[in-house]
Parts: C-alpha cells; structure tokens; sequence
C-alpha cells in the first residue's frame, strides 16, 4: 500500500450527492434498513436481517476489519438528509497490493447513477491513495445489475468460477472482474 494512506484514520470522502464516511452504531438502524430488504441480500452472501443486532454485529465487525488493516468500508450517505442508503468498500490484499470491492444500496436508490458515484470515488482513492495493482469482484451470475456497473466502471470479466463460494446453504458459482490500475500498468 501507498505511503499517502495510514489505515490509522478513516478517510471521508465526498462526491457530488454522496458523502462516504465510517459508519457507526448510530447508523444502525440504516444498516438494519437496508439489509432487512431482500432485494438487496438476494446476492449478498448475508441472509437477509430479522434483527437490529444483525445490524450492529456487521458494524462492529467492519471497525474491527479496519482497525486490523485487513480492509475497509464507508458507508454511503445522502448528502441532502445525512441518511446512510449502502455501503461500499474494499477487503486488501497487502502482498499483492489489491483489493475485492464489494457494496450494496437500498433499493429505492437503485437506477440512479448513485453507486457508480461512490464506487468510482473509491476506486480512484484505492488506485491513487493506495497504490493498489488492481481491484477485483466476485459477482453471483444472475446479479445483472452488478455486472452492468462493474463494466461501466471499465472492469473485465476474468470468468467463471465453479463452486467457488459457499453462503445461504449451498455453493455458488461466481464471475470474477478484474480493473487495473491504468497508471501502473501502462
């Protein structure tokens, strides 16, 4: 990782619409909205939540992650209510200087340009401020719509993983998308 990182303070960012900061147990119930939603689960390897505790088990469990520097997750907050509507985020891979992205969004805030806001912001703080090689995402094969912002954010499909990931009871197939980091790999 870059020397223009310190995985000591979380870094906010902030788009156009978008603030991308830290969630807390005061977005709990945010959280617990979002992922109660079984739209938004259908290709998540979480179960859909009954239960506000789900909510703050996956906070604490994200702080923890970055604490350790094992990764990072910002939540995504509507700049014009301060409410949180997703997250998104990046898992590292310190040896190789990569990272698997990953993030989920309300369903009343899909179609509308939000998650390509906010991925593409963090993919340009992982390349410049990280100094990632490149980022990777694992996406389940009927998940269209993923795969439609991975490509538009200039990912390529790396193929089809058999079997590769086992969550909700039974084992999934996953397409894999790589995007490099153009300034390195010029």
């Amino acid at each position: 990782m870059s020397n223009d990182f310190s995985p000591s303070s979380f870094p906010q960012l902030e788009t156009e619409r978008l603030l991308l900061r830290e969630t807390s147990l005061q977005d709990a119930e945010a959280t617990f909205a979002v992922f109660s939603e079984p739209s938004v689960t259908q290709f998540h390897d979480l179960d859909t939540f009954t239960s506000i505790k789900e909510a703050i088990a996956v906070i604490e469990r994200r702080a923890k992650r970055f604490e350790q520097g094992d990764g990072i997750r910002w939540g995504i907050i509507r700049k014009q209510d301060n409410v949180l509507i997703g997250s998104c985020g990046f898992t590292w891979n310190p040896q190789e200087h990569s990272a698997e992205i990953g993030y989920e969004l309300a369903s009343t805030f899909w179609r509308q340009g939000i998650m390509t806001e906010a991925v593409s912001t963090i993919l340009q703080f992982g390349f410049e401020k990280m100094g990632l090689r490149f980022v990777i995402a694992q996406v389940m094969l009927k998940n269209i719509a993923s795969k439609k912002l991975l490509e538009k954010l200039g990912f390529h499909s790396q193929g089809i993983q058999k079997q590769y990931a086992f969550f909700k009871g039974q084992y999934h197939d996953l397409e894999q998308f790589m995007l490099k980091n153009k300034k390195l790999n010029e």
